[in-house]
């Protein structure tokens, strides 16, 4: 099966809890994995930002919704208990408990800012594809769409820029990310362009411990790196017995070249285009911050008495 929508989660979230008794929520979690039949990779399906599991995030939002339609309760941390008006829900037997049907309790409606009942008696409420989603999921999506279209604009900023000035922003890229040294050190990284398939040489580390090798193509979106770029490339790693090398360009790699790197000695990092994109937006080069937001929740060690 796939991985529930919360709205799909409620009615047997609250089944779960029909008999009265007290539910620890981590057990709850796992009964309504058992109920979904989820497998282990569904399990570890990963939000965007990679900082919660998908299920675990949809399960939550069940229970606050539930919580703030006063459907269930917590009597002490961790812990949800069915209420009288729950056990109501539950005699009327409805198919499904959706944001639509919470509507319905006043205390969900102030929770959500909505106090239009009128409306919400006529049915001109309908809940689409996005309303279905988790507010956290919806937030990620945005944020995903503003990044996806961020990385585009770069690229065409890249390829709008002088070959000179990709190879200074590889340099300053690798500045941002802890590589290259000194920046002095860092800038003369590739005064050896054309040396046998090496275009620079950056330091790993501050104390130059060792070198890491770099080829740099600004290469059309849709022109694909092949095999045999990657294997002259190694080629050249070899001549000068070096075992670290990376290859950046601006468009993408084929399956033919990664799976090369995969099988030699010498240690290959290929950086594709959204890849680069990737890192400059990490590393905050050649962006800006315009804004940031901090997402928080209840510390509930922080209300701990016992």
């Amino acid at each position: 099966m796939s991985i529930p929508k919360y709205h799909e989660l409620m009615l047997p979230i609250l089944k779960e809890l029909s008999n009265g008794e007290p539910q620890k929520i981590s057990e709850l979690k796992h009964k309504m994995a058992d109920v979904f039949q989820l497998s282990e990779s569904e399990l570890k399906e990963l939000l965007p930002s990679g900082n919660q599991q998908v299920f675990y995030n949809r399960v939550g939002w069940a229970r606050t919704y539930l919580k703030k339609s006063l459907l269930v309760e917590s009597p002490k941390r961790g812990v949800l208990i069915i209420t009288e008006r729950g056990k109501s829900v539950l005699d009327e037997n409805p198919s499904e408990i959706s944001s639509n049907y919470l509507m319905k309790f006043e205390e969900f409606r102030e929770f959500q800012n909505i106090d239009n009942k009128g409306e919400i008696e006529s049915g001109n409420i309908i809940e689409d594809d996005e309303s279905l989603s988790t507010p956290i999921e919806m937030f990620e999506s945005s944020y995903k769409k503003i990044e996806d279209d961020l990385k585009i604009e770069l690229l065409e900023q890249i390829m709008s820029c002088s070959p000179f000035f990709f190879e200074k922003l590889v340099v300053d890229l690798a500045i941002n990310l802890g590589y290259g040294g000194s920046r002095k050190e860092a800038g003369q990284a590739f005064s050896t362009t054309g040396d046998e398939g090496i275009d620079g040489v950056i330091k790993e580390d501050k104390l130059g411990l060792d070198l890491i090798y770099m080829q740099a193509k600004r290469w059309k979106k849709d022109s694909c790196v092949g095999r045999p770029e990657i294997q002259k490339f190694a080629g050249a790693l070899q001549g000068k017995r070096a075992r670290k090398g990376i290859f950046i360009t601006t468009s993408y790699f084929s399956r033919e070249a990664y799976d090369f790197v995969k099988n030699i000695d010498s240690k290959i990092i290929l950086i594709g285009g959204n890849e680069l994109c990737s890192l400059m937006i990490e590393s905050s080069t050649g962006v800006s911050n315009i804004s940031s937001y901090d997402i928080k929740r209840v510390d509930s060690d922080y209300f701990s008495e016992d």
